[in-house]
């Protein structure tokens, strides 16, 4: 499946510069790394994030939100959110950061 160019194009306007930041392409979309860590992405038409599992039933209740179920199964810490829902710059600006806080946190991979 191919992701969204324009949405890609969007997030790396707006995380360009990071010099943490890395690009993967997996999951059969376009993946941004933070000091090796999965932070964000773009699968399809929707953007990935990973919001860690404490704030994972929290992201949800945001509108245009849901489940990650890319195996079929919920992967808890991960959310999808439609396109619908990123259509203001501020309102991507918020959901990288969700990605960003939580990648960060990690202890950085090799």
């Amino acid at each position: 499946m191919p992701f969204d160019e324009q949405l890609a194009c969007r997030v790396r306007e707006q995380v360009g510069g990071d010099p943490s930041l890395s690009e993967r392409k997996m999951f059969g979309g376009l993946c941004f790394m933070a000091s090796g860590n999965m932070c964000f992405g773009v699968v399809g038409d929707d953007l990935m994030v990973r919001v860690g599992p404490d704030k994972w039933e929290e992201s949800l209740a945001i509108p245009f939100a849901r489940e990650m179920d890319f195996t079929g199964r919920s992967m808890r810490g991960m959310v999808y959110v439609s396109s619908e829902g990123l259509g203001e710059e501020e309102s991507l600006h918020r959901w990288l950061e969700a990605g960003l806080e939580y990648a960060t946190s990690l202890p950085p991979k090799r």
